[in-house]
C-alpha cells in the first residue's frame, strides 16, 4: 500500500511549484490541467511517456481511465519511480462534468464520484515504496455547526455525497501564503487542523515527502 498525500490550496499558492523540489529521476507527473508546469526547466526534466519514450515520466490527460491505467503501468513496470503526482485533480471531475453537461438526471454525478474514487483508490493500492500525491483546489464550506471550513473542491454536493476525498488520504496538507512586515512572501503547508481545515499528518513516514517539498518554504 502506497503512502498517500493530498495537497489542497488556492490557485497561485505554490501547489504545483513545490513539485520543482522533487527528484525527476524518481517522479512521475500526471498533468490533468494540461498546462505548462510553473517552474523553469520542467520540459528538460519531464519527458512524455509514449511508445518512443517508454522511460518517460510525464503525461497530460484528464481521462480517469487513462490515469488509472498509467498508474498500473508505473506500479508494475517502472520500479525506479517512487513518487507519483496527479495535478490538478479537480479537472478530472470538472472536465467530465462539462463534457456531460447536457445529460439529465443525477447518475452522472455518481459516475463522476466513482471515477474520482477509482483514481484515489488506485493510488492507495500502489507499491509500498511509492508516495502517491494528489493536488487539488480548495473551496469554502461550512461544518454542521455552521463554522467556515476549507475543503477539497469537487463539482458539488452530489459528488460530495458519494466520496469525501480528505478521508481517503493519511496525509492532508493545505497551502498557506503569508506576507511578513517587510513584504516578503512565504509559501508553506498547514500540516495540522486549526479548526478551519482537515489538515492531518498522522503517518510514520511523513518526513519522506516533507523533506522533498520543504514544508516550511515551498518556493
Amino acid at each position: 500500500m502506497a503512502q498517500e498525500i493530498l495537497i489542497i490550496g488556492e490557485s497561485g499558492s505554490g501547489k504545483s511549484t513545490s513539485l520543482e523540489n522533487l527528484n525527476p529521476k524518481t517522479t512521475f507527473i500526471i498533468n490533468v490541467g494540461q498546462k505548462p508546469m510553473p517552474f523553469r526547466g520542467w520540459k528538460g526534466k519531464y519527458k512524455k511517456l509514449s511508445k518512443d519514450t517508454p522511460d518517460g515520466n510525464y503525461i497530460e490527460t484528464d481521462q480517469s481511465n487513462t490515469i488509472v491505467q498509467t498508474m498500473k503501468h508505473i506500479n508494475e513496470n517502472m520500479p525506479h519511480i517512487t513518487t507519483v503526482v496527479v495535478d490538478d485533480f479537480q479537472y478530472v471531475m470538472a472536465n467530465e462534468f462539462m463534457r456531460r453537461a447536457n445529460e439529465r438526471g443525477f447518475d452522472k454525478f455518481t459516475e463522476i464520484g466513482l471515477h474520482a474514487w477509482e483514481i484515489a483508490q488506485s493510488g492507495k493500492n500502489m507499491r509500498d515504496d511509492i508516495t502517491f500525491v494528489m493536488i487539488g483546489h480548495a473551496e469554502q464550506s461550512t461544518d454542521l455547526s455552521g463554522n467556515r471550513r476549507l475543503k477539497f473542491k469537487t463539482v458539488g454536493k452530489l459528488v460530495d455525497n458519494v466520496i469525501t476525498m480528505e478521508g481517503m488520504f493519511t496525509v492532508v496538507l493545505f497551502t498557506d501564503v503569508s506576507v511578513d512586515a517587510e513584504g516578503n512572501t512565504s509559501y508553506q503547508f498547514i500540516t495540522q487542523s486549526d479548526g478551519t481545515t482537515d489538515a492531518a499528518t498522522f503517518t510514520a513516514d511523513r518526513n519522506q515527502y516533507y523533506r522533498s517539498v520543504k514544508v516550511t518554504n515551498l518556493m
